[in-house]
């Protein structure tokens, strides 16, 4: 009896081992992750197509304040002295025409003739006249000249050579618009001579083996 009650205070004096606590729901369940709101994404505003692109105004277009550029002025004419003449040879092929060149109103003494009598073809009249015409003083001068050899077309483009230089003597300003028409060069083409034993330039006579 003894022995047992002894065994009765051991087992009390000794402590009881714990045991593990039972775990908790919320423990061993993972924490509930709210789930954030999804951000959607802000539409991307497209580029605005890009405009085309407009030819620059020239620079005549109208100034500042909406008035009108002002107009190229035409070259002024340089004003020929009452009494003056102005003298010039000019040459094609066989032809040379002497030509004097006065102010006045436009009117042609070709050998004493006008124009009209002396150059019927309106192409010559207007080959005469292309000097004159690009200078601008076709009613302001009167022109005079003396014409040798040649044939008619010949005359004609003496004549206009023979004005154009003329007028570079009166107004020197005209000079590069002339020249850039070829109308103060001299035309050096001319007929080729006839070669002896033959029956012009280069013909020759026909061939007879027999």
């Amino acid at each position: 009896m003894i022995e047992r009650e002894e065994q009765d205070q051991v087992e009390q004096t000794q402590p009881e081992p714990e045991q593990p606590e039972a775990a908790t729901p919320e423990a061993t369940t993972p924490e509930a992750v709210t789930p954030e709101p999804a951000v959607e994404a802000e539409p991307v505003a497209e580029a605005p197509p890009a405009e085309p692109e407009q030819p620059e105004e020239p620079a005549a277009a109208e100034a500042e304040g909406g008035e009108p550029a002002a107009e190229e002025q035409p070259r002024t004419l340089t004003e020929l002295a009452a009494g003056a003449r102005y003298f010039a040879t000019g040459k094609r092929k066989s032809s040379v025409a002497r030509v004097i060149v006065t102010p006045g109103t436009g009117q042609f003494n070709l050998n004493g003739r006008v124009l009209d009598v002396y150059f019927p073809r309106r192409t010559h009249q207007a080959v005469v006249r292309q000097p004159l015409d690009v200078a601008g003083y076709g009613d302001r001068i009167d022109v005079r000249a003396r014409i040798h050899g040649g044939g008619i077309s010949g005359q004609a483009d003496a004549v206009r050579h023979g004005i154009a230089k003329a007028l570079i003597e009166a107004d020197p300003a005209l000079r590069p618009e002339l020249k850039r028409r070829q109308l103060l060069t001299r035309d050096p083409r001319e007929k080729e001579r006839r070669k002896a034993g033959l029956k012009k330039a280069r013909k020759r006579p026909q061939f007879s083996k027999r």
